[in-house]
Formats: structure tokens, sequence, C-alpha cells
């Protein structure tokens, strides 16, 4: 490309003021330009898990799941007898209406458990407790 006749001929420090007149344009430019709507935007769901599991909420959900197939996971006569009293780290508690039941749910302990972690899942009830109430 042929250089223009008219255009005069720039000195170092002419040349070095507009570049830093060009880029100050830019940046001001750019400062002004609408935001980036997708940049570090996450979705509720990334996080919820892992504060529901820190403020102990989970349980309360596992809980009310126990609840609600408590029926099913004891059967009728025992689902009569003994019910969810709480469901904390792991631990169940069962609160028996009569020491006769208390012992016979204790002879049951095992196939119990086994109902729960297969209803439920093997990391939700580790431990049966029983409680007279």
């Amino acid at each position: 490309m042929a250089a223009n006749p008219r255009r005069k001929k720039l000195s170092t420090s002419e040349r070095l003021r507009f570049h830093a007149r060009e880029q100050a344009l830019r940046d001001l430019q750019e400062s002004f330009s609408a935001p980036n709507l997708d940049r570090n935007i996450s979705e509720a769901k990334d996080y919820l898990d892992s504060i529901i599991k820190e403020i102990g909420a989970k349980e309360g959900v596992e809980h009310q799941v126990l609840i609600d197939s408590w029926a099913k996971i004891a059967g009728d006569f025992v689902a009569n007898h003994a019910e969810p009293h709480s469901l904390q780290r792991g631990v169940l508690v069962l609160r028996v209406v009569q020491p006769s039941m208390r012992f016979h749910l204790e002879q049951l302990k095992g196939k119990l458990l086994k109902n729960l972690q297969t209803e439920l899942g093997k990391n939700v009830v580790k431990q049966v407790r029983f409680q007279l109430g």
C-alpha cells in the first residue's frame, strides 16, 4: 500500500503518545461494555447437596423418607409397636412401646438393619438403637 503523501511522518514521542491514547481509548471502551452474564454464574443445584449435608438437613429428608416407608421396611406388626424417633449420623433410634417388643426387636436387629439399608441405601442407617417410650 502506498503511503499517503499528505500524511506527516510522526516522531517517536508523537507515536508513543498516539499509541498510549489508542490504548487508553480501548481500555475505556472495555470498561463500558456490557458484562458477560455467563461468567462466574453457577446454578443452585451445584451447591445444594453440599449445603444440605453441611447443615445436617439431609438427615431430616432421609428421616422423612424413613417415616413414609416404615411399614414397608419393618412390616405391619413391628410398625404398630415401634416407630422411628430420630436418625442422626447413621444411627436410627426406634421408640418401642413395650419391653417385650424391645427384646423381640433386639433379636431381629440384623434383619431390620438389612431391610433399612436395602430400602434407604447402605450409608443412611448404619446402626439401630431402641428406646422405651
